[in-house]
């Protein structure tokens, strides 16, 4: 199973008994290169960026990843621009992959996208994953001018647009939303024909279009009790949609954007009867793995649980992580549902 790490460019999450939130933590508190850099020395298999360009005032606006829906970010977030770090860090790696948590498509030109994360995986010479979803947050796209219904459809015809200007020499696409006409995208991405592509999404019609259109679906456990099977319907409804297309299903990709913490074994947490998603000792956490990869998931993300809001618990968190849980978990082998 592949262990990825969260970057800190939107904050740093915490729990309660029912919900995670983010907590805002100022700019040179990040430390996004010196982290992203840290982790590929760590040996975690990849880096996820979450995504926002702006942040809507109302706190009380419906929020998927979390199952009551209430709001995880705060007002006023501090959240970098994935692209720029990306770029970045793509310089001062050398293995370690990079992937949006996810872009939100629907409010940028797909050529733009297309033409920024080509380059980025020519910088990083073929470390990108990426990962697209539709949005959720519907200030955020009545201040960028973009439509809210349409936001899945256009979503998909975005990732057919991305795959006609990462392979077509003369980009010709003609759709119910983009009408592009010989015009050329240079560089093409380092990987061939395209970066792998994975949907992230947690309603069924999200399932069917990552069957359709992507390689993959990218899920959350995110908040504290959701348990590692919350989503199995979901990879049944890809599976039947892959099927109703004619697609070959045998390599669909699922993950998962997961909370997370470790801690000793006289720690409560370790010792509570019931314990939050991936948390407690190493073996507990493994344990846990074992039953993701059960139940089909190649991948999961850390977002670990930082109770002091700090970004060396953050650090520290990695730290451990990467000593107690990443030997064995890169043992682990995945069963397929396909």
């Amino acid at each position: 199973m592949d262990i990825g790490f969260v970057m800190p460019t939107h904050g740093l999450l915490t729990r309660n008994e029912r919900d995670f939130f983010l907590q805002r933590i100022e700019p040179d508190q990040v430390r996004a290169y010196e982290f992203g850099q840290r982790a590929e020395e760590l040996g975690f298999h990849s880096l996820w960026f979450s995504d926002h360009i702006v942040m809507g005032k109302d706190l009380d606006i419906f929020y998927p990843a979390n199952l009551s829906g209430t709001k995880a970010y705060p007002q006023k977030p501090t959240m970098f621009d994935q692209a720029v770090v990306m770029g970045g860090l793509a310089a001062l790696t050398t293995r370690i992959k990079f992937a949006p948590s996810v872009w939100i498509a629907p409010y940028r030109h797909p050529l733009s996208t297309a033409h920024q994360f080509a380059t980025i995986d020519q910088l990083s010479k073929g470390r990108l994953i990426f990962g697209v979803g539709p949005g959720w947050e519907e200030q955020e796209f009545a201040a960028l001018n973009a439509n809210f219904a349409r936001k899945g459809a256009e979503t998909e015809e975005c990732v057919a647009v991305l795959k006609a200007a990462w392979t077509q020499e003369y980009v010709d696409f003609e759709g119910d939303f983009f009408s592009i006409k010989n015009v050329s995208m240079e560089p093409k991405p380092f990987q061939k024909p395209y970066p792998p592509i994975v949907w992230g999404g947690t309603t069924e019609i999200g399932a069917k279009r990552a069957a359709r259109c992507t390689d993959g679906l990218y899920t959350v456990h995110l908040d504290p009790y959701p348990g590692v099977r919350v989503w199995n319907n979901l990879k049944e409804v890809a599976l039947r949609e892959g099927e109703k297309v004619g697609k070959d299903m045998s390599s669909f990709w699922y993950g998962s954007f997961c909370s997370a913490r470790i801690v000793d074994a006289d720690d409560p947490m370790a010792q509570a009867e019931t314990r939050p998603t991936l948390s407690g000792t190493a073996e507990q956490i493994l344990e846990e793995l074992e039953e993701f990869a059960d139940e089909g998931y190649h991948h999961v993300t850390l977002h670990p649980h930082i109770p002091s809001c700090t970004i060396e618990e953050f650090f520290e968190q990695a730290e451990r992580f990467a000593d107690e849980v990443l030997p064995e978990a890169s043992k682990i082998k995945t069963k397929s549902f396909a």
